[in-house]
């Protein structure tokens, strides 16, 4: 009889462990579920902050950033409120994009609170496009399709980690004249890949889009409002579009002209008034944006794949040109477009991260090589100084280095290097 109790005592607290255990795999279940983060979750949601991102740090892509330097960079990027990045393609050559999504996933298993997604872009070219052949704008490339494939195949493998397809960059516009196609092959894959979704080829709950200047997506010049445009804007999952008022400084300066009713004000305040002008171009271009899309019929989230501005120009934008190339600027115009984005749910994809020299190799001073927002010595650009102070990096480095302010935080030495917008421009136009 004693023996008997003794079971029963043992198979009830059995059946207790086994109970519990079922309601802890239970509870566990539920968090992984409200875990499952969409693009429609992230977009727009500034708790999710976006940023265009390239962990290249030689003059050449041949040499390609390692998993741990990858790795290295996701923690600065997350330590900073980041959570989605955007990529730009996934040639063949260049195991960038893959090798990102590893390291990211080596990163979630190495702590599952790790948290970010990636916009993953598949490039476009037309035909002969990066040679010495006659571009041909109406016939796309043959790689293109391998390009998508190898795209799908990536989003297919880490599901919960990449979040959207971007089909080409700045593929449509027409001063991209090394590689620009047709409004109708970008229609084509943005199809082709929703129908891979429709089949359950693709997760459902992935978004397609196209990262393209603003003019191409009808908010310009209206050569550019065609059917085949119209007929891509309702088969988006949402526009990804771009602006850049620090490259019109120099293309359409009018904006960025100091008026004469501001002649009486300091230096730090024209430069002020030039930054706030400046975001302003932008959100017109985000409007002309929407506009056009609303005369479609079509009311859809509208998100900036990309802006950004350069703190450093030999160039157009430089002390001979329109002057708005320098780092305190640099860091105004994204603070002033964080919080315009944040406020309005736009997500931002500001670009970029990290400079980049092997964009503009041949001339280390060229604006290309500086639109990050920490350089290739680890130091935070002026737009990031508050975060040092914040001590978010503290425990993190790039490459050996710590991540410090440039000028040693010394804001008056910065202000030194500062350009003060020209009260008249006399630089002709080049387009």
């Amino acid at each position: 009889m004693i023996f008997n109790i003794k079971k029963i005592g043992l198979l009830t607290a059995l059946i207790a462990v086994l109970g519990c255990a079922n309601k802890v795999k239970k509870q566990n279940e539920k968090v992984i579920e409200e875990k499952h983060i969409t693009a429609a979750d992230i977009l727009g949601n500034p708790d999710y902050q976006a940023i265009s991102y390239g962990g290249y740090r030689q003059k050449s892509r041949e040499i390609q950033p390692t998993i741990p330097q990858l790795k290295e960079d996701m923690k600065i990027l997350s330590a900073m409120g980041i959570r989605v990045l955007r990529t730009y393609n996934v040639q063949i050559p260049l195991p960038h994009a893959s090798n990102l999504l590893k390291a990211i996933s080596e990163l979630k298993k190495e702590d599952p609170s790790f948290e970010m997604y990636v916009m993953l872009g598949a490039w476009i070219d037309c035909q002969n496009a990066w040679t010495d052949l006659p571009v041909n704008h109406e016939v796309e490339a043959d790689y293109n399709e391998a390009e998508i494939d190898r795209a799908v195949a990536l989003a297919n493998k880490y599901p919960d980690i990449v979040k959207i397809i971007a089909v080409g960059n700045e593929a449509m516009i027409r001063w991209a004249t090394s590689y620009f196609v047709r409004p109708n092959v970008i229609l084509k894959w943005v199809n082709h890949l929703q129908g891979l979704k429709n089949s359950g080829k693709l997760p459902k709950d992935l978004w397609i889009t196209s990262s393209d200047d603003f003019a191409s997506w009808g908010g310009g010049d209206p050569s550019y409002h065609t059917p085949e445009l119209e007929a891509l804007i309702k088969s988006v999952d949402y526009i990804s579009m771009h602006t850049y008022p620090m490259h019109n400084s120099h293309y359409n300066p009018a904006f960025w002209i100091a008026p004469k009713d501001e002649n009486h004000l300091s230096e730090i305040e024209k430069i002020e008034s030039a930054m706030i002008r400046a975001r302003d171009f932008a959100i017109n271009q985000y409007d002309e944006v929407s506009n056009y899309m609303k005369s479609l019929g079509v009311d859809k989230p509208i998100h900036i794949g990309e802006t950004g501005w350069a703190t450093v120009s030999n160039g157009h934008y430089g002390v001979s040109g329109s002057k708005a190339a320098d780092e305190y600027k640099s860091g105004r115009y994204y603070q002033l477009m964080r919080e315009w984005s944040n406020k309005e749910g736009v997500s931002c994809f500001y670009f970029e991260a990290f400079d980049e020299q092997w964009k503009d190799a041949k001339n280390s001073l060229g604006s290309e090589n500086h639109f990050g927002l920490i350089n290739l010595k680890g130091e935070a650009k002026y737009g990031l100084w508050k975060l040092v102070d914040q001590g978010v990096f503290d425990g993190l480095t790039r490459d050996g280095q710590e991540i410090i302010k440039t000028y040693g935080g010394d804001k008056a030495s910065l202000l030194n290097d500062v350009l003060v917008p020209p009260s008249e421009y006399g630089l002709v136009p080049q387009h």
